[in-house]
């Protein structure tokens, strides 16, 4: 295959003129890009300044307008929130990412997010770190809080203890063990609730468990590359897989990675997040009519857990199992439907169907995925190349669509030198 690579342009946003005193009364917030944000465009999301972005060195200073504005704004303090719950990503699965922050007479005086399924929710880090000066205060969190006993103490109930006047919530919680009890249960204790702000942010933040909740099914995201001229490209772009980069940055976000096992045997190794203490996806690896043992070099230096094969040949995956020790799951037909009811089975909320490696290996899942509506997502990366053949590789469950798929809310992004469209199915 020849192609011919190509240069994007570069572009820097600069902001319009502030007068000294809109400078002197500005808040100037940091975000760092090589914090843990995973693919969503977090700074577009988490923020929406009306005075423009400027660059602070390896950070990214958002103007946010005057401190009288801010005080007022719960906009503003919910995206905060959001922003706070996102330092956790792909961490806290099966549970939600949430932040919170606790703000009174203006000023921000306790702030926290859920780190780990388990440990406490983000309203309790808040009010701790908030103290006394919780008492009269607004609370703002990014998901209703709870009002049961799990693993952790109801949240409602610790936002009453600490007498709290007001609570800002950005969405219900579609579990139905809560769903507008924990607001209910406020309200009764006589606190003003307000809920909505900033709704599509929150629910972008935890779009995974949401689905989930209302489904029961995990959330999957399907995604390829191709070149600039439309074909096929088995292969990532420049930078995308380091840190920083789109796609170790979406690895991270999903509980499962759907992989070629051919995919495996020609890079040598399994792709994994290079996001600092970034949680790995679960490697399920479709082998398809493969006739010898699958041979899988060095899984055991990479930092992930061990693999799971999907095959239709059970002796060799017999074979190669007594060979790695990696745990296997042998179907008489490979579909996506079945791959995903093994993923609840093991807790898994979310699975990226990656399509690199043979192509062949996912045509049935594709095509299971479409006819039962299984795929919510898609992410799509084009790199600067002119791909000069025909791009007949691409998968044929796609080029024999005989209905035309609606692609909702598509968006772009630029990772290193290549573009990144994601959207909805």
């Amino acid at each position: 295959m020849q192609v011919q690579r190509l240069s994007l342009p570069s572009y820097t946003l600069t902001p319009p003129n502030v007068s000294p005193s809109q400078q002197l009364s500005s808040k100037i917030l940091k975000l760092n890009p090589n914090s843990k944000s995973g693919f969503c465009d977090s700074l577009k999301m988490v923020f929406k300044s009306p005075t423009g972005l400027r660059s602070h060195g390896g950070s990214v200073g958002v103007m946010c307008g005057v401190a009288q504005q801010e005080d007022t704004d719960d906009g503003f303090y919910m995206r905060r929130c959001v922003e706070l719950a996102r330092k956790a990503i792909g961490c806290t699965s099966p549970n939600p990412m949430v932040g919170c922050v606790i703000v009174k007479d203006g000023k921000v005086v306790g702030e926290g997010f859920h780190p780990k399924a388990g440990q406490p929710h983000a309203e309790v880090f808040a009010l701790r770190d908030a103290g006394d000066l919780a008492e009269n205060a607004t609370a703002y969190v990014s998901l209703e809080p709870c009002n049961h006993y799990g693993r952790t103490p109801p949240c409602s109930e610790a936002l009453i203890k600490a007498k709290v006047k007001r609570v800002v919530v950005g969405m219900v919680d579609p579990n139905p063990i809560v769903a507008s009890k924990g607001l209910d249960r406020l309200r009764d204790a006589g606190i003003e609730v307000t809920t909505g702000v900033e709704e599509e942010s929150c629910k972008r933040l935890n779009e995974a468990y949401i689905h989930h909740m209302l489904t029961g099914n995990p959330f999957v995201t399907m995604r390829y590359s191709m070149s600039v001229n439309g074909h096929f490209l088995d292969q990532l772009g420049e930078g995308v897989a380091k840190s920083g980069g789109y796609y170790s940055q979406l690895l991270q976000e999903y509980d499962a990675i759907i992989l070629s096992s051919s995919s495996i045997i020609e890079n040598a190794s399994i792709p994994v997040s290079q996001e600092a203490g970034a949680n790995q996806p679960v490697q399920i690896i479709i082998a398809r009519n493969s006739s010898s043992p699958i041979q899988i070099p060095a899984l055991t230096m990479e930092p992930i857990g061990k693999p799971i094969i999907f095959s239709d040949k059970e002796t060799t995956v017999e074979l190669e199992r007594a060979h790695t020790g990696i745990e296997t799951v042998v179907l008489d037909q490979i579909n996506l439907e079945a791959i995903l009811e093994f993923c609840n089975s093991q807790g898994l909320c979310s699975a990226l169907l990656d399509l690199k490696g043979n192509i062949g290996d996912f045509e049935e899942l594709l095509q299971d995925g479409i006819a039962k509506n299984l795929l919510q997502k898609i992410v799509i990366e084009v790199l600067p190349l002119w791909d000069a053949n025909d791009g007949g590789n691409f998968p044929i469950a796609l080029k024999s669509l005989r209905k035309r798929l609606e692609v909702k809310n598509l968006k772009p992004k630029v990772s290193s030198e290549n573009v990144v469209l994601e959207g909805y199915l």
